[in-house]
């Protein structure tokens, strides 16, 4: 009753789950949070100040597009009014010459400026003879003695008549202010150059009414040209100083007499960048132009972007301060969790040191166990060998193959122990599993018995895996044994064999490629928490004496062993199938290193002495006699430090064969790297029967025959060439 008690108190408390929390993951999605809050509103605010820049390039062009407009129509209704002024004067003046207006100027001086009444645009009007002279003015009675014969306004107007001409921009000598003309040439019956009609518009006319237009913004600009892009007016003015040049494509536009349009350049002026609408007037040779800064336009982009962001970043910063917060609670929150671990830990630390002393007494039974499969197997060496005294060593055939089966017995025996204990020292080699299989296929199906079908099944080009050959084999006929026992009544036992991609699985492994060996069998099956306990050293639900509890446990040690792992599924009722993944094995360059499983060339000649050192007295008595039917000479050492002392009191040997485990200071991996050390050239291989510390001596170079070995191993080693 007290057993039950503790076997149920241990399965309770290797029962319990842990609680778990996974800190790194919260974690995770606290960043993720933060990271979404910063990239979501930047995301956000680029492409609305994106969008928003190009609605404001757009809503700038529609706005230059109609200040164009309307200060084509301002131009259009000036210049008709102007054309109707000469027109009229023309009409007035019909055929008469310069002689006869220099009659009239006194009545023609009175209707000049009737004509050109009050209109705030006009300057002057004036009268230039076919010679150039002033004939006749409306601000000066009488005329001055003036010519503009020489002057491009008076030359252009006789050649193009009767169109009108638009002078440059110059000073009116009468005026007294800034003007451009507009000359009219006239011509008599017989196509005669008769004179010219001027009539001079004030450009500060033009500028007010721009600057009234733009409201006194100075980064739009309003502006009056000729056709060849010469500029008449513009609001506002150049620099002083300033050379505009008509190498532009604006200019190039109105060369191309194209009616309208829009262009973004920068200016050969002042190296501006503007957005440019332009229209011709009328059907004058003139073109108005309305221009934006686009720097204005980025400003006001700029102003309203960065008030936006204010905006937004104030929920955002509330968003990332309560993250930082959770972060930082969480931090606080993992140390207490980890605190509290710790003191759970130490409570289940002292409760596994109860469950240990209950293990201790199931451990007394399994040594019980071995020690009674070892007596029997002791009992047949001991018998054989006194029958063989008695028949004084003749005729003992029978006897020794006895004492050999006896011996592979407790090869056996003992291999399963320091399997299970990962101590087993491996003898790794390719398996090809497509041949390997049906030849153990009889071993494993007399183990399972007459009662139970045995089916095996193979995918095509099966990788081929690297393991140890005899392992494989106990797991296999391990998992077979409990097949059995779980199908008293008999049933089907299938072993499947795949290649097997992992990738991402919950078998721990990394991943890659493995062969997976399925077997199954249709039994009685096993409940949640035995199956979860399957792999436990020691645990067995078999009845007391009928099982050890390492069967299992050895399969699974095969397995990590290998670079796998196992896996059970079970099913109270159904069946149990144990997965064995095992790595793909890839053929590699063989290496250089010496060592007993790759090195088979026996060489012709013996070698001389060779200094033994190990422990066991029986153990090295029976090396030592088999080296000596090889032909070498032996000297024994008990321990690695008496060897050091005899190698370097200067002895010398064609080969030292040492233990790994040894009593003393020094183990037989410290003199294999002393002797490497000191002697370079001194050939030394090691012998062991556990695999503690088989990785290290392996990178020492050296070879290494695992116990038990065989003759061939032995002699494979330590002859060499003459």
């Amino acid at each position: 009753m007290e057993i039950v008690t503790l076997q149920r108190a241990e399965r309770v408390a290797v029962d319990f789950p842990m609680p778990s929390r996974n800190f790194a993951a919260t974690r995770r999605v606290l960043l993720i949070v933060l990271a979404v809050s910063i990239a979501f509103p930047l995301a956000c605010l680029a492409g609305y100040g994106y969008f928003d820049y190009q609605r404001r390039i757009a809503d700038s062009n529609d706005m230059i597009d109609r200040l164009a407009r309307v200060t084509e129509e301002q131009a259009v209704k000036v210049l008709d009014l102007n054309q109707q002024m000469a027109s009229r004067i023309v009409d007035l003046l019909g055929n008469d010459n310069d002689a006869q207006i220099r009659t009239q100027e006194a009545g023609l001086h009175d209707r000049l400026r009737q004509i050109g009444g009050d209109f705030p645009q006009v300057a002057s009007i004036y009268l230039l003879g076919a010679d150039g002279k002033l004939l006749v003015s409306s601000r000066a009675y009488p005329a001055p003695a003036m010519s503009n014969s020489q002057r491009e306004d008076f030359t252009a107007a006789k050649a193009m008549r009767p169109q009108p001409y638009f002078s440059l921009p110059l000073f009116g000598p009468l005026s007294q202010t800034n003007v451009f003309n507009t000359a009219t040439g006239r011509s008599g019956e017989n196509g005669q150059f008769l004179g010219v009609v001027s009539v001079a518009l004030r450009t500060d006319y033009f500028s007010r009414f721009y600057r009234e237009l733009t409201n006194g913004d100075t980064s739009l600009s309003l502006g009056l040209y000729r056709q060849d892009g010469s500029l008449l007016v513009r609001y506002p003015a150049w620099p002083s100083g300033a050379k505009p040049t008509h190498q532009s494509a604006f200019s190039a536009a109105l060369r191309d007499k194209q009616l309208f349009g829009h262009i973004r350049l920068t200016s050969t002026v002042d190296g501006v960048e503007r957005l440019l609408a332009f229209r011709r007037v009328g059907d004058y040779p003139l073109y108005v132009m309305s221009a934006y800064e686009t720097g204005s336009i980025g400003a006001a982009w700029r102003e309203h972007f960065m008030a936006i962001a204010a905006i937004t970043a104030v929920p955002c910063v509330a968003i990332w301060l309560l993250v930082f917060f959770s972060l930082r609670q969480l931090a606080d929150e993992r140390r207490a969790w980890e605190r509290w671990q710790g003191e759970v830990a130490m409570r289940l630390s002292a409760e596994a040191s109860s469950r240990q002393l209950q293990r201790m007494g199931a451990l007394g039974n399994l040594v019980a166990n071995v020690a009674h499969d070892f007596n029997n197997l002791l009992m047949v060496v001991s018998a054989n060998t006194e029958l063989a005294r008695l028949k004084r060593y003749n005729n003992l055939e029978k006897e020794v193959q006895a004492v050999e089966r006896a011996t592979a017995t407790a090869e056996s025996l003992t291999r399963r122990l320091l399997s299970v204990a990962k101590k087993q020292p491996l003898k790794q080699e390719p398996v090809n599993l497509a041949r390997w299989l049906p030849s153990a296929a009889p071993l494993i199906d007399a183990a399972l018995g007459d009662n139970i079908e045995m089916a095996l099944n193979m995918v095509d080009n099966v990788w081929q895996v690297l393991a140890d050959p005899t392992d494989l084999e106990f797991a296999i006929m391990n998992l077979a044994v409990n097949a059995r026992d779980a199908m008293p009544r008999g049933g089907r036992f299938v072993i499947r064999c795949q290649n097997n991609r992992l990738v991402g699985s919950d078998t721990l492994l990394p991943d890659g490629e493995y062969v997976l060996i399925a077997c199954s069998d249709d039994g009685e099956g096993m409940p949640e928490g035995v199956a979860r306990r399957a792999f436990e050293p020691l645990f067995t639900t078999k009845l007391r004496g009928s099982g050890s509890g390492l069967g299992l446990a050895q399969v699974l040690a095969m397995c990590e062993q290998a670079g796998g792992t196992a896996k059970i599924d079970s099913v109270p009722g159904s069946g149990t199938t144990v997965r064995l993944y095992l790595p793909r094995y890839r053929d590699r360059q063989k290496a250089t290193v010496p060592d007993v499983e790759t090195a088979q060339q026996p060489a012709p000649a013996p070698m001389g002495v060779v200094l033994l050192v190990e422990d066991n007295e029986d153990v090295a008595a029976g090396v030592a006699a088999v080296l000596e039917t090889f032909g070498c000479e032996v000297r024994h050492e008990p321990t690695a430090d008496q060897a050091l002392d005899v190698l370097s009191g200067g002895a010398t040997f064609e080969l030292v064969l040492s233990d790994i485990q040894m009593p003393g200071k020094l183990n037989g991996i410290d003199l294999a790297e002393k002797v490497r050390s000191a002697w370079p050239a001194q050939k030394i291989a090691l012998m062991t029967g556990y695999a503690d510390e088989l990785e290290r001596a392996r990178r020492l170079g050296v070879a290494i025959l695992a116990k038990p070995f065989n003759i061939d191993e032995l002699h494979a080693l330590v002859v060499c060439e003459p």
